[in-house]
């Protein structure tokens, strides 16, 4: 199994900005013969697709007019995700799956039971002294670098858990033009929260009353 110890996972430093960059986004999975939520190295691409119907509703009698458009139900989320094969860990294994070295599952009929991803997306340190940051928590390393002008305040994250994922496709191509192999797969994801809010009817998601924004006004 891939550790990561190895020096493919070596951590490195990141520039500090005000724009999200992929070297600060970081995935992790069940990781087979590993830890629960080990991060998953050699990851090339990680998509997330969410979609949902909306439905309109009309009037008989009053024109071309829209009286409301209704969200119809949300359709699961879709990840995609492309990563180097490794002869010690293939993309299977790195989502849990007793594959490749670790065990025999070969096909996606093999999978018995789902798996969660947690995404972070880790602050830059320019981005941590905002002062309107909130729900963030501790990210799961410390500072790169070590001790610097400020100490060693650790960093923090904004966290996204999927959970009880799906593998709905896999594929893996060996070229003779290309020298590294990669593989594919696309996900289906049950649910997927940020771990410190609570969820339900009286969910804060903003555009309400008490806000800032105030409510659209069609709702006013």
């Amino acid at each position: 199994m891939a550790t990561n110890g190895a020096y493919l996972f070596r951590q490195g430093t990141a520039p500090q900005t005000s724009t999200i960059q992929s070297s600060r986004v970081r995935i992790f999975s069940h990781s087979a013969d590993g830890p629960k939520f080990q991060k998953i190295g050699v990851l090339s691409t990680f998509g997330i697709n969410e979609s949902r119907g909306i439905e309109v509703v009309r009037g008989l009698g009053f024109g071309d007019q829209i009286a409301e458009l209704v969200p119809g139900p949300t359709q699961p989320m879709s990840i995609n995700a492309t990563r180097a094969a490794l002869y010690t860990q293939n993309i299977m294994q790195a989502f849990g799956y007793k594959s490749g070295m670790s065990g025999l599952v070969r096909s996606l009929k093999h999978h018995k039971w789902p798996f969660d991803i947690k995404v972070e997306i880790v602050l830059s340190e320019y981005a941590i002294e905002n002062p309107s940051v909130k729900n963030v928590v501790t990210a799961s390393s410390a500072a790169e670098g070590g001790l610097n002008n400020l100490g060693n305040p650790g960093l923090t994250a904004i966290i996204t858990v999927f959970e009880a994922c799906w593998m709905e496709s896999f594929s893996v191509d060996y070229g003779v033009d290309t020298a590294v192999v990669t593989e594919n797969c696309s996900i289906q994801s049950s649910d997927c929260y940020d771990t410190v809010s609570v969820y339900g009817d009286f969910l804060d998601s903003g555009l309400n009353r008490g806000d800032s924004t105030g409510r659209s006004l069609r709702y006013t």
